[in-house]
């Protein structure tokens, strides 16, 4: 179909986040790695990190994922939850010694690795009564079909005589697109009234849902994952130098689900009952690099600085939409259902991700132990669709709506033995202006790791917390859910020198 769909700000800031995954000593640190280097995971934060290595190593991670939403809408509380366990990491570098002795380049690494970066696995409901009534029907699923449909010509979303609301609606969305395909399931529910129905040039509307209060029962419900496979290089220089660059490729793969049920017996309506669906399903792929630098200032305090590229994505969505309706018809009952069977397949469109600066510092204990900060700032207000001419203003919205975001990072280690005792905080600002339609980010983690020798076996646990304002949907019904999010995980990495 000839159409792009409606992207939004929440796509932005979904593909420009980056969790903290990787290996179990990476997340007991909660990421504050970009000073130290030696792990799989500091590699992909930062590419020098792989001539930390005195030896070529390998490992892997699994981790179990249990994520637990407790949503308020309206004074009403639901708690959900969703467990998973995946293979979240695996990678390996190989070390190559300079035999010439005489040469200030040291040694070569080349590296190559995998690293989920996100975890879109969630599952949210919202269920209240909406009490919003500002005399209108903006509380309603009606205001997001009547926003589509104000000032549309009525031929442009209904169906000719005789047709089939499946063609029509796959028809419509062809030639006009996505707004006026809302505005067709609409006007065929029956939720819009045209002021003149025997007017093809109508552009007015109004509603046979009243004002007044709704009952809302919203499930969202979402799968998925961020990924990237690094292509490591870097080197060591004289003894206290250390260089490398990582070229990134990136995938996506999202589907997400919503399901409203909208219920009322306010004076007036005709129709009292509406169940809608949406589903979208989201493929990507992408390109980003890192530059990276760890210098040694003392033999205990050592720096590093990375630069991360912007990601750029090309991207491709196919949605399907299900709407029913129950309505009033001469004191009976009348079901009104628009199944279209149709999967709208969209042109592919572009996304560029802001790039982002991280400045670490680590000090070492000798063999006891270490602390290390990392500190990384991302301007989410540089995301970018393209092409241009048709995000003109989605980007002008973005930078608006979008700010500057700043994360802290603190991690520590003390060993006894073969023993490693391990833990870390952490703190990322909110990517959003006001700091409420995601909200900050605060994270602890604690972990332990035994040295066998030539392999290592690492455990951790890691909590963040973080509440949301989510709008059910983006026009009309932006009714928002506050979402309390608690994300557990528990990581086991299996690490070995080759």
């Amino acid at each position: 179909m000839s159409t792009i769909y409606a992207q939004d700000i929440s796509d932005a800031v979904r593909f420009s986040q980056n969790e903290i995954q990787g290996t179990a000593r990476y997340r007991a640190l909660s990421g504050a790695f970009g000073a130290l280097g030696g792990d799989m995971s500091a590699v992909s934060a930062n590419p020098a990190g792989s001539a930390v290595f005195a030896r070529s190593h390998a490992s892997f991670s699994g981790s179990n994922v249990d994520l637990e939403n407790s949503t308020n809408y309206f004074g009403n509380t639901v708690d959900t939850n969703t467990s998973n366990f995946d293979i979240n990491q695996g990678g390996a570098v190989f070390v190559f010694e300079n035999r010439n002795t005489s040469s200030a380049w040291k040694k070569f690494t080349f590296g190559i690795a995998y690293e989920r970066t996100n975890n879109f696995d969630d599952n949210w409901n919202a269920r209240g009564l909406n009490t919003n009534d500002d005399g209108q029907f903006s509380n309603s699923i009606a205001s997001y079909f009547y926003d589509y449909a104000d000032g549309l010509r009525l031929d442009e979303i209904s169906a000719f005589p005789d047709e089939s609301l499946s063609i029509a609606y796959q028809d419509i969305g062809s030639f006009y697109g996505f707004g006026n395909q809302q505005a067709f399931l609409g006007y065929e529910s029956f939720i819009l009234e045209p002021d003149n129905p025997d007017d093809d040039a109508n552009t007015l509307y109004s509603s046979n849902i009243s004002a007044g209060n709704f009952n809302h029962n919203y499930s969202y419900v979402s799968t998925g994952y961020n990924g990237k496979i690094s292509f490591n290089l870097a080197t060591q220089y004289e003894d206290n130098l250390y260089l490398g660059i990582n070229l990134n490729s990136h995938f996506i793969d999202y589907q997400r689900s919503t399901l409203l049920f909208e219920n009322n017996s306010n004076l007036g309506s005709i129709v009292n009952s509406v169940e809608f669906e949406n589903n979208l399903s989201t493929t990507g792929n992408g390109f980003s690099f890192q530059l990276g630098s760890i210098i040694k200032l003392t033999p205990e305090l050592r720096a590093g600085v990375t630069y991360d590229s912007p990601t750029w994505y090309t991207i491709e969505e196919e949605t399907t939409q299900y709407l029913a309706t129950v309505r009033d018809d001469n004191g009976s009952n009348a079901t009104q259902v628009i199944n279209p069977g149709v999967v709208n397949v969209y042109p592919r469109y572009k996304l560029q991700t802001p790039a982002k600066i991280t400045g670490s510092l680590a000090y070492v204990f000798g063999t006891q132990g270490l602390i290390s900060f990392d500190y990384s700032n991302k301007n989410y207000g540089k995301t970018k669709f393209t092409p241009d001419a048709d995000y003109m203003d989605l980007n002008e919205g973005i930078s608006d709506v979008l700010t500057n975001a700043s994360t802290y990072r603190f991690g520590a280690e003390y060993k006894v033995k073969q023993l490693s005792f391990r833990g870390g905080y952490r703190f990322e600002e909110s990517p959003y202006e006001d700091g409420i339609t995601v909200g900050d980010l605060t994270g602890f983690s604690l972990g332990l790791g035994y040295n066998f020798g030539n392999t290592k076996l690492d455990l951790t646990y890691d909590k963040w917390d973080r509440e949301d304002e989510t709008p059910l949907y983006n026009l009309g019904l932006i009714e928002t859910a506050n979402v309390n999010r608690g994300n557990s995980n528990i990581t086991l990495t299996l690490g070995f020198n080759i």
